[in-house]
């Protein structure tokens, strides 16, 4: 998709969808559908704002399913016995019960499906890499020859997730007994959340303790608002707090208190890390400190937790540019990219060394990206960035590159082209190559194995080389996804009750 689609709105969406379902039904009456009418039912689009209008604001960029939509959408799920879709979640979601209960219209059920792996739906539906996932693998796409027209599993989960936000349907999970055993979540991310929800509903007593003063990890500081509203991480933290899970804010462990104070101190019997991967990677160029140039951590959080776009109100200073740098191709450049308008860019560039085809980026996110109107500027690669007399940016030169051979990653390495050097005029550059791991815990954890880039060192079932102390999420995978991160955590979760069980 790009600008010069049409944009169709979700009502004219919903309009077509509601016919549609009507000729489903109607063949429904006659008896069960045949795998070849499920087929031919085409994929559901879903709706969004209007790009020009929106990328001048925070708000949800993805209105998500309608009811008919979804109804739709479920229908399409042939119910494979293989149940391939779900060996590709890292969760394990029971994905074919699910949308059967959607097909049916029993939403509740289908939430209590998901809920057996997955406590954080309306997060995973709306920020997870599907298409790389659970949708690579769904029968459908693959009949269709086309991954892209596999069953839209994540945007059933956001509905799904979504209905019951807006029914006030949620009931709080069962919790076991109590263990009187304690645990210790370091880090309130994608993965300790998902710990804490795993072991408190095996009745362990959890703390966890997040260095920031807002819960939510990576959720909060590092996701825009457009992409994944606040208020729905805020509403999933709560969830935890009404099963018993407490946090303590403001509690950054390795200075606060170490790792070994919470376990020799403060009786926890065992403890988790998921601290992220937090240190920003830079290019090492000429001009890197000049003012204008940011990780696109610190720009992130700026604008996601700190708020700086509402120039009245926000404690932190918003930095304005009108022409922007961003500089790599994966998520977090997009969002780095996108955001960059919402804080008064006039012009955005995304300078990336290969092709759009070797992007590490949702290609939906991309897709956005274009429509907002990113100058993508592919095959190029800063070699330094150009400051005037006060030391502010004032310009990017970089390289043209060609494809060469694949490298380890698989994909085309880029290949310099000497003598292509050239100038972009911007007023921001934004560094977005990713993050190592911060290396507060290993350095204040004396015992703890990481590897030469500071990423924790696991066996089986995420155990550290202490005892009792396990970790997972991007402080042991590097920069993943939220729902790797997860996986991690049930992982980890699984591994603790164990343990816990075994030193009564």
């Amino acid at each position: 998709m790009d600008n010069s689609v049409p944009h169709i709105s979700k009502d004219e969406l919903t309009k077509k969808a509601s016919i549609l379902w009507d000729e489903i039904s109607a063949k429904k009456q006659n008896g069960a559908l045949a795998p070849k009418d499920r087929l031919a039912i085409p994929p559901q689009e879903m709706g969004t704002q209007e790009p020009k209008a929106r990328a001048k604001r925070m708000t949800e960029v993805a209105l998500g399913y309608s009811e008919s939509q979804a109804r739709c959408e479920a229908e399409r799920c042939l119910n494979c016995k293989n149940r391939p879709c779900v060996s590709a979640c890292p969760v394990g979601v029971p994905i074919p019960e699910f949308i059967a209960c959607i097909q049916d219209g029993k939403y509740a059920d289908a939430l209590a499906v998901i809920k057996t792996a997955n406590l954080l739906p309306a997060i995973c539906g709306r920020v997870c890499p599907q298409e790389k996932q659970c949708q690579s693998m769904c029968t459908v796409g693959k009949s269709l020859k086309n991954v892209e027209k596999a069953v839209a599993i994540g945007r059933l989960e956001r509905f799904v997730a979504d209905w019951e936000r807006e029914n006030g349907n949620s009931v709080p999970a069962e919790i076991a007994p109590s263990t009187g055993k304690k645990v210790a979540v370091v880090g309130s991310g994608p993965a300790g959340l998902t710990v804490a929800a795993d072991l408190r509903r095996a009745g362990h007593d959890v703390t966890v303790f997040e260095a920031f003063h807002k819960t939510g990890g990576v959720m909060v500081y590092g996701i825009p608002e457009f992409r994944l509203p606040k208020a729905i991480v805020a509403s999933e933290v709560e969830n935890l707090k009404k099963m018993g899970v407490t946090f303590r804010t403001n509690f950054l462990v390795g200075r606060t208190e170490t790792l070994f104070d919470l376990l020799n101190n403060e009786g926890f019997d065992a403890a988790f890390v998921g601290t992220g991967a937090g240190l920003p990677k830079f290019m090492n160029i000429e001009g890197e400190n000049l003012i204008g140039v940011f990780s696109a951590n610190e720009y992130l959080t700026r604008a996601n937790l700190m708020k700086a776009y509402d120039t009245a109100h926000a404690a932190t200073p918003l930095y304005e540019a009108k022409t922007v740098a961003v500089i790599g191709g994966g998520n977090v450049a997009m969002d780095a990219a996108r955001m960059a308008f919402r804080l008064g860019a006039e012009k955005v560039y995304c300078i990336y060394r290969r092709t759009r085809a070797e992007m590490p980026a949702r290609a939906e996110e991309v897709s956005h990206a274009e429509e907002e109107g990113v100058d993508f500027r592919y095959l190029q690669n800063p070699t330094r960035i150009i400051g005037d007399e006060s030391g502010r940016v004032k310009a990017v030169e970089v390289l043209d590159y060609e494809l060469g051979e694949p490298d380890a990653s698989g994909r085309r390495r880029p290949v310099a082209k000497p003598g292509t050097e050239h100038q972009l005029e911007v007023d921001a550059v934004i560094v977005a190559l990713g993050n190592d791991s911060n290396p507060l815990i290993s350095q204040t954890t004396e015992g703890l194995e990481v590897t030469p880039k500071g990423n924790i060192v696991v066996t089986e079932g995420q155990k550290t080389s202490l005892k009792g102390v396990w970790a997972g999420g991007d402080i042991v995978l590097g920069a993943a996804t939220v729902i790797l991160a997860m996986g991690e955590g049930r992982k980890a979760a699984a591994s603790i009750n164990s343990y816990l069980a075994s030193e009564k």
